[in-house]
């Protein structure tokens, strides 16, 4: 890979670290990339952490895990998701090199949820019928983001 991906990875992990999250997608701060980031800090060990490149996820666990998510796109915004517990992913590092990622509980879950920003997916997407409150400060959300641009467009002229 060329210098400028990996200079993109470095700026998401910064970029992600500065707000406090655990993943970030390319696309997510503007970059039609296939590219991610996660990584998940554990008090005892050694932090999962991944860069990936053309991820694909190639094997999935029957057994499903329920959990409230979040994301840096819609802040303030939870809901329930239903997800594998474990997968199996392939892409490329960093360095162009192909990698293979087995990740089960937490870590899985953050890399479907990075990989379903690359395919244009929001959590909320996959929310249950009862997550209707959340899809609700969801519209309200983009709503006041649309006034704000609004406003700063008018200032501007």
């Amino acid at each position: 890979m060329d210098r400028k991906i990996r200079s993109l990875v470095q700026d998401l992990f910064e970029t992600m670290r500065a707000a406090r999250g655990i993943g970030l997608a390319a696309p997510q701060v503007g970059v039609l990339k296939r590219l991610f980031v996660v990584e998940i800090p554990y008090q005892d060990a050694p932090p999962d952490r991944l860069a990936i490149i053309n991820p694909r996820i190639v094997s999935r666990s029957r057994e499903r895990e329920a959990m409230e998510e979040g994301c840096l796109s819609i802040p303030g915004v939870t809901a329930e998701v239903v997800r594998p517990r474990s997968i199996v992913a392939r892409g490329l590092d960093p360095e162009g090199a192909p990698i293979e990622v087995q990740a089960e509980g937490l870590f899985a879950r953050c890399i479907q949820h990075e990989l379903d920003h690359l395919d244009g997916i929001l959590f909320i997407d996959r929310a249950g019928v009862e997550e209707r409150e959340a899809r609700e400060k969801m519209r309200k959300f983009l709503e006041e983001r649309r006034a704000e641009k609004a406003a700063a467009s008018a200032a501007a002229e």
